[in-house]
């Protein structure tokens, strides 16, 4: 599917990489600087715990990783924070993926189901080790359900409703994120004054939300593998 002009096609030896690709690693880019500066800022600070007057780096990041724990929290429990930091990395990292679709000459790398299936499949795999970790072999016995003679059909169930939830983030994900930056470039290709606006605004809001989303389901999955009670 041809995209249009993209900004990165201009830098030598980039024309040919793939726009979630190179979208990728620009994300990468921006959030590794970002967290350098941050470390740098922290550092230098003598009262780490008073916040800044007006919004700065710092105070960005601080607000931003205290509203994560806090729903990492409520979703699963205090245990829930030494999975903090795989769930801010996700959100994060989509939310900034989204945000980029919102700059004219870049797709958002969420535009394209492998990057979206990449981090599926990194929940998937993740949340079945934290399984495995918590409860042994006795985690299997989550695809079993609760009565033995219904055993070999709840496998089939659970084996079926585990392979869906990676596919589910992604198409989801995909489906929204493209679909906002479709009619982004309708509206702007038809009334490129004034009224792209409206819908910059209105990608802002679904580039949070569907960050969210994908967050949010990823706990669920996460504190369903690791739950004392099966």
């Amino acid at each position: 599917m041809e995209h249009g002009f993209q900004w990165y096609q201009l830098i030598p030896g980039f024309k040919n990489l793939p726009p979630e690709v190179f979208g990728s690693l620009l994300v990468f880019f921006i959030l590794s600087s970002m967290a350098f500066l941050f470390h740098l800022k922290f550092k230098k600070r003598t009262a780490p715990l008073i916040p800044d007057a007006q919004l700065t780096l710092f105070s960005f990041f601080d607000v931003l990783v205290e509203k994560l724990l806090s729903l990492v929290a409520s979703i699963m429990g205090h245990g829930g924070k030494k999975y903090f930091p795989l769930m801010a990395t996700l959100f994060i990292f989509i939310l900034f993926c989204n945000l980029l679709g919102l700059i004219p000459g870049f797709l958002p790398p969420t535009n394209n189901l492998n990057t979206n299936l990449a981090c599926a499949l990194s929940v998937f795999i993740y949340y079945n080790i934290q399984g495995l970790k918590t409860h042994g072999l006795g985690y299997l016995k989550h695809f079993l359900g609760p009565v033995m003679w219904l055993a070999p059909i709840m496998v089939i169930i659970e084996l079926i409703s585990h392979v869906v939830r990676p596919a589910s983030l992604s198409i989801r994900l995909f489906g929204n994120i493209s679909g906002d930056h479709m009619v982004l470039n309708i509206f702007s290709g038809l009334a490129p004054v004034g009224v792209p606006v409206i819908f910059m605004f209105l990608g802002l809001f679904v580039s949070v939300i569907q960050a969210f989303v994908f967050t949010l389901l990823s706990m669920v999955y996460l504190s369903l593998a690791v739950a004392e009670d099966h």
